[in-house]
Protein backbone atom coordinates (compact mmCIF):
# COMPACT_ATOMS: atom_id res chain seq x y z
CA UNK A 1 0.00 0.00 0.00
CA UNK A 2 3.06 2.31 0.86
CA UNK A 3 4.39 1.65 -2.31
CA UNK A 4 1.16 2.42 -4.60
CA UNK A 5 1.04 5.86 -2.35
CA UNK A 6 4.67 6.45 -3.33
CA UNK A 7 4.36 5.17 -6.65
CA UNK A 8 1.51 7.61 -7.48
CA UNK A 9 2.83 10.68 -5.75
CA UNK A 10 6.15 10.07 -8.01
CA UNK A 11 3.98 10.47 -11.11
CA UNK A 12 2.12 13.60 -9.84
CA UNK A 13 5.78 15.13 -9.01
CA UNK A 14 6.70 13.80 -12.75
CA UNK A 15 3.83 16.00 -14.39
CA UNK A 16 4.47 19.47 -16.12
CA UNK A 17 2.25 21.60 -13.87
CA UNK A 18 4.08 20.47 -10.66
CA UNK A 19 7.58 20.93 -11.89
CA UNK A 20 7.09 24.22 -13.69
CA UNK A 21 3.92 25.79 -13.13
CA UNK A 22 3.10 25.16 -9.99
CA UNK A 23 6.59 26.85 -8.72
CA UNK A 24 5.68 29.62 -10.99
CA UNK A 25 2.40 30.47 -9.37
CA UNK A 26 4.36 29.90 -5.83
CA UNK A 27 6.73 32.65 -6.94
CA UNK A 28 4.61 34.97 -8.33
CA UNK A 29 1.97 34.86 -5.43
CA UNK A 30 5.07 34.93 -3.35
CA UNK A 31 6.61 37.98 -4.47
CA UNK A 32 3.42 40.20 -4.22
CA UNK A 33 3.38 39.60 -0.81
CA UNK A 34 7.39 39.84 -0.17
CA UNK A 35 6.50 43.54 -2.40
CA UNK A 36 4.08 44.29 -0.25
CA UNK A 37 6.00 44.12 2.83
CA UNK A 38 8.48 46.19 0.87
CA UNK A 39 6.47 48.97 -0.06
CA UNK A 40 4.67 49.48 3.15
CA UNK A 41 8.14 50.76 4.62
CA UNK A 42 7.85 53.70 2.89
CA UNK A 43 4.69 54.39 4.13
CA UNK A 44 5.43 53.83 7.77
CA UNK A 45 8.87 55.91 8.19
CA UNK A 46 6.94 58.77 5.79
CA UNK A 47 4.78 59.03 9.19
CA UNK A 48 7.79 60.23 11.27
CA UNK A 49 8.25 63.94 11.80
CA UNK A 50 10.86 65.66 10.24
CA UNK A 51 13.88 66.96 12.74
CA UNK A 52 13.52 70.03 14.66
CA UNK A 53 16.78 72.43 15.70
CA UNK A 54 16.11 71.61 19.47
CA UNK A 55 16.39 67.85 19.25
CA UNK A 56 19.55 68.03 16.82
CA UNK A 57 21.17 70.28 19.34
CA UNK A 58 20.39 67.79 21.81
CA UNK A 59 22.42 65.31 20.20
CA UNK A 60 25.29 67.60 19.11
CA UNK A 61 23.89 69.20 15.50
CA UNK A 62 24.41 72.68 14.82
CA UNK A 63 21.11 73.51 12.27
CA UNK A 64 21.67 76.93 10.31
CA UNK A 65 18.83 78.84 9.31
CA UNK A 66 16.98 78.40 5.88
CA UNK A 67 17.81 81.35 4.70
CA UNK A 68 21.42 81.65 5.94
CA UNK A 69 23.32 79.51 3.17
CA UNK A 70 22.82 80.12 -0.39
CA UNK A 71 23.92 78.84 -3.72
CA UNK A 72 25.47 82.40 -3.86
CA UNK A 73 27.39 82.29 -0.79
CA UNK A 74 28.82 78.89 -1.21
CA UNK A 75 29.88 79.82 -4.74
CA UNK A 76 31.61 82.53 -3.55
CA UNK A 77 33.29 79.94 -0.81
CA UNK A 78 34.70 78.06 -3.83
CA UNK A 79 35.68 80.90 -6.18
CA UNK A 80 38.00 81.93 -2.83
CA UNK A 81 39.90 78.50 -3.41
CA UNK A 82 42.57 77.80 -4.64
CA UNK A 83 42.24 75.02 -6.82
CA UNK A 84 45.40 74.73 -9.30
CA UNK A 85 48.04 74.24 -6.95
CA UNK A 86 47.20 70.95 -4.97
CA UNK A 87 49.13 67.50 -3.75
CA UNK A 88 47.46 64.58 -3.60
CA UNK A 89 47.84 62.99 0.34
CA UNK A 90 46.99 59.69 1.28
CA UNK A 91 44.34 59.45 4.26
CA UNK A 92 44.81 57.10 6.75
CA UNK A 93 43.13 53.76 6.28
CA UNK A 94 41.06 51.97 9.31
CA UNK A 95 43.75 49.50 10.78
CA UNK A 96 46.38 52.15 10.69
CA UNK A 97 47.11 54.67 13.40
CA UNK A 98 47.65 58.42 12.29
CA UNK A 99 51.74 57.62 13.32
CA UNK A 100 51.90 55.14 11.04
CA UNK A 101 50.16 57.05 8.32
CA UNK A 102 52.25 60.27 9.04
CA UNK A 103 55.82 57.79 8.34
CA UNK A 104 54.10 56.46 4.75
CA UNK A 105 53.77 60.02 3.48
CA UNK A 106 56.54 61.64 1.80
CA UNK A 107 57.00 64.81 3.33
CA UNK A 108 55.07 68.14 1.16
CA UNK A 109 58.00 69.78 0.71
CA UNK A 110 58.99 68.07 -2.50
CA UNK A 111 56.31 70.00 -4.54
CA UNK A 112 55.54 68.41 -8.32
CA UNK A 113 55.06 71.29 -10.93
CA UNK A 114 52.41 71.48 -13.49
CA UNK A 115 52.47 72.32 -17.18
Amino acid sequence: MFAGVMGKLKDLLNKRFFRHGLPFIIFVLGGSVGLKEFTSLRYDFSKRSPVNPEMAEKHGVKMRKPGEVTLESEFEKLKKLDIDNWSNIRGPRPWESNEQQRKSVPSSSSSSSSS
